[in-house]
């Protein structure tokens, strides 16, 4: 892939974030190379739409839609990348959880030839804030399931940077049907099935807890195992 020509389309699913969303946009707008910033606010209530539509009118986001109903993550992510036209894409939550800093490092392995997609693992190594044991002890059980269904050997299934060339996200998106958080294992049994060449590179991740606004709970982790059998064995 020609780097000097390679643009990134940055997918940016939105629910009330109004105080950050306008952080993370200047912070992706921070990194090097030609990018698409395609933010799809999910029927948030608490102000973001406005925030959203002045970035618009300012010129710092590309292209925004607005779900006329709270659909979910998974959704959100299907809306992104129908309008998406970048050679890659990639996945950027709207709080600041996960640093675009760690951009470079996740695009390598696609930008020299080498994969078709890549994760970005929480697990690997990179700086962290110290949170909750048993979301790490939950996100592992789950990474681990989905690689006994996928054949794979991830450390991170369910982390938020995913990586893939462009024209192989849109040739699976028609494919896509979660539309909470069951996006992530979906992905990941879809590219698996596509025999997508995966890397993992370690990343840096500064969780918030739910006093700061983080979103997924248990019920969430509960339905991952329905949606990682569902995406693997029967659809």
């Amino acid at each position: 892939m020609d780097r000097a020509s390679m643009r990134l389309s940055v997918l940016m699913p939105v629910y009330n974030e109004r105080d950050t969303v306008d952080i993370i946009i200047d912070l992706v707008r921070a990194t090097p190379g030609r990018k698409e910033i395609v933010c799809v606010d999910d029927a948030s209530t608490d102000g973001t739409s406005d925030v959203l539509a002045e970035l618009l009118a300012q010129g710092k986001i590309d292209k925004l839609h607005r779900q006329a109903e709270n659909a979910g993550k998974g959704a959100a992510i299907r809306q992104a990348l129908s309008m998406s036209t970048g050679d890659v894409v990639i996945v950027q939550d709207a709080d600041l959880e996960y640093d675009p800093s760690d951009w470079p490092t996740l695009l390598e392995p696609i930008l020299d030839g080498r994969a078709d997609a890549s994760f970005g693992s929480r697990f690997l190594g990179g700086p962290h804030r110290v949170l909750y044991y048993w979301h790490s002890v939950g996100n592992r059980w789950l990474t681990t399931y989905s690689n006994m269904l996928t054949n794979l050997n991830l450390t991170d299934m369910e982390t938020c940077y995913k990586a893939m060339r462009g024209d192989l996200a849109r040739s699976i998106a028609p494919q896509l049907r979660a539309n909470r958080f069951g996006f992530e294992p979906e992905i990941t049994a879809r590219l698996a099935r596509a025999d997508a060449r995966i890397f993992e590179v370690p990343i840096s991740y500064s969780g918030r807890t739910y006093a700061e606004g983080k979103k997924i709970g248990w019920k969430d982790g509960i339905a991952a195992f329905w949606h990682i059998t569902k995406f693997n064995l029967f659809s």
